[in-house]
């Protein structure tokens, strides 16, 4: 609710007018691409995403200091959204305030606009949060979670002793 209400105070703030209304046309061209994607797209799309900032977390446990902890989640995070992969967090930002822009149609007409039959509420939620969500869940469980364990504590003979809380397992 927190990315949706912020998407609503700038769309109140009319921050996409900023820049002779390129932050609006960007917004409008983002919620068009990631309202197209298939479903089998946006839920490969969103694995590959949540592994990445999965992985991140882990790297993050392995620093020493804050610094190091913030360096250490930049180049998973950044190559995640360099990739165009999808995280249904962000996506709750970004989409809606798209369709927030979307109800402006001064704006729309003003501006060069993607085709935004695509950018509904309803196509949002059924095309693009429900499959890149369990793309997320698939990509952060699985994909990272899963390696993990199995790596680590599958065989519980194998737990550290300084885990004795993971040895009862």
């Amino acid at each position: 609710m927190g990315a949706i209400a912020t998407a609503g105070l700038l769309y109140a703030g009319k921050q996409y007018e900023f820049g002779k209304g390129a932050v609006g046309e960007t917004a409008l061209t983002i919620a068009a691409t990631k309202t197209g994607y298939g479903f089998v797209q946006a839920i490969a799309l969103g694995m590959l995403c949540n592994a990445l900032v999965c992985i991140a977390v882990w790297i993050c446990y392995s620093a020493r200091s804050t610094a190091g902890r913030i360096l250490a989640i930049v180049p998973p995070i950044t190559a995640f959204v360099a990739a165009g992969f999808e995280h249904s967090v962000a996506n709750m930002f970004f989409i809606p305030f798209a369709l927030l822009v979307k109800d402006d149609t001064s704006f729309v007409a003003a501006h060069k606009a993607p085709d935004l039959s695509g950018v509904t509420w309803g196509h949002f939620l059924t095309a693009n949060l429900l499959p890149v969500t369990i793309g997320n869940v698939i990509g952060g469980a699985l994909m990272v979670g899963a390696i993990y364990w199995f790596v680590y504590l599958r065989n519980s003979s194998t737990v550290p002793r300084r885990w004795p809380s993971l040895k009862a397992r």
